[in-house]
């Protein structure tokens, strides 16, 4: 059950990367979380996001929605979609290395994202855009 939830809407600029994190993390923290529990949610987050500009809308401007939801378990869902290109293989794309831009993308963005999430769930459709779903259980409590 749904105990506590918000959505935001942001711009797809890389100078709202950073203020997505901070403001889902700060939303988690009634949960009482661990440095490293917020942390791995801040990871997680800014990656998500940094693909829906870098990949997403590509060279152009788009809007990013967020929405964070806690349970009553103490898990929070954290759902970051985009209306951008979508991703055509998502079992392709979801493999450590593989980056459709080259350069200076590692393309670990998943695999980041998976390491530090308990669970992540991609969906995409190609012209619509993707949702990134990231579940983290908090062992702490509500304040």
């Amino acid at each position: 059950m749904v105990i506590n939830e918000f959505r935001m809407t942001i711009d797809s600029r890389s100078v709202n990367e950073g203020f997505s994190r901070a403001v889902v993390a700060s939303f988690a923290a009634q949960l009482d979380p661990t440095v490293e529990e917020i942390n791995d949610i801040k990871t997680a987050v800014s990656e998500a996001v940094t693909n829906c500009i870098v990949h997403g809308y590509k060279n152009s401007l788009g809007k990013i929605y967020i929405t964070v939801k806690i349970h009553q378990d103490n898990q929070v869902v954290i759902s970051i979609r985009d209306k951008g290109c979508g991703i055509s293989d998502i079992k392709k794309a979801r493999e450590p290395l593989f980056t459709t831009l080259g350069g200076d993308r590692a393309g670990l963005g998943f695999s980041v994202m998976e390491s530090f999430m308990d669970k992540i769930i991609v969906r995409s459709r190609v012209n619509s855009g993707t949702c990134v779903t990231l579940y983290k259980k908090i062992d702490g409590r509500i304040k």
